[in-house]
């Protein structure tokens, strides 16, 4: 049996929707906390149980059976993120899991400027005591309609200073998830950057949003702390605002720059273009 957690969320719902295409629903299970939200898929036959990060106990229920695992990363950040990761991987070792898989990054490096890729590197340190395979995904693309503020209304992008990016789509990183599992030891340890082919930055993307919304738009640098400042003013937590502001830091200094053909080889397929997941995220 493979069984994922977090099959609720944007990913892991695409990653089970891409399984159930190969592989019998009797096959896979979901680690979910609220079993509720999984009512459409205990319908189609997967197998539905509760487990919680927060609660190791529940994670070897979750887990029993499995041949494999696949942990997906939680949105928390630091020590709390690391320590659940860990206990997903230590249950699916006792649970009698021969490979545990885990959703990592391109970028996960011990000394990243963006604090979760410290903790992405932090976790396969763990998983390295088990027969792993961590899946090192591209930036999600739906992080950037999140950075456009207002650029449609004043026609300008306002951001800190950044760097080329592979943004690569939730839709491939299911499908090459899933191409993964079903096709069980394609991948040992870590996986090369499964990425789009190509990596543009915040002018690139003004340049695209322009295009799809008819009219110039135009790239504005921020100064760091002034863009802190007015998140701060906007209500974001200082902590938070600092966090987000690593992540311009860590890709000016190249560290999301990787783009390679590995993803689209997986698929058999070209990658989703970063214009077709703006066209989408864009209000009609």
């Amino acid at each position: 049996m493979i069984v994922i957690t977090g099959a609720t969320g944007q990913l892991g719902s695409r990653i089970v929707d891409r399984l159930l295409e190969r592989v019998p629903a009797a096959g896979i299970g979901v680690s979910v906390r609220d079993p509720a939200r999984a009512a459409g898929l205990a319908a189609q036959g997967v197998r539905v149980r509760r487990g919680d990060f927060a609660d190791p106990a529940s994670l070897e229920g979750a887990f029993d059976g499995a041949a494999q695992v696949l942990v997906v990363s939680t949105d928390e950040t630091g020590d709390a993120a690391v320590a659940h990761h860990v206990a997903a991987i230590e249950a699916a070792r006792h649970a009698g899991a021969k490979r545990v898989l885990y959703t990592s990054h391109q970028g996960a490096a011990a000394d990243s400027l963006f604090a979760p890729m410290a903790d992405h590197a932090a976790t396969e340190q763990r998983l390295a005591e088990v027969p792993f395979t961590a899946l090192r995904n591209g930036f999600y693309a739906s992080t950037v309609p999140l950075l456009l503020g207002d650029a449609l209304r004043t026609g300008e992008l306002v951001a800190p200073a950044d760097g080329p990016v592979s943004w690569t789509a939730h839709a491939d990183l299911a499908e090459a998830a899933a191409i993964i599992l079903a096709d069980e030891g394609r991948f040992d340890g870590p996986t090369p950057p499964l990425t789009a082919p190509v990596a543009l930055d915040l002018q690139d993307v003004a340049v695209l949003l322009g295009d799809l919304a008819g009219r110039p738009i135009r790239r504005v640098v921020a100064d760091d702390e002034d863009w802190v400042a007015t998140l701060v003013g906007h209500g974001v937590p200082a902590d938070r605002a600092e966090l987000l502001l690593g992540m311009f830091r860590a890709a000016r200094r190249g560290e999301f720059a990787t783009a390679g053909p590995d993803l689209e080889a997986l698929l058999g397929r070209p990658a989703t273009p970063l214009r077709a997941v703006l066209a989408a995220a864009l209000p009609e």
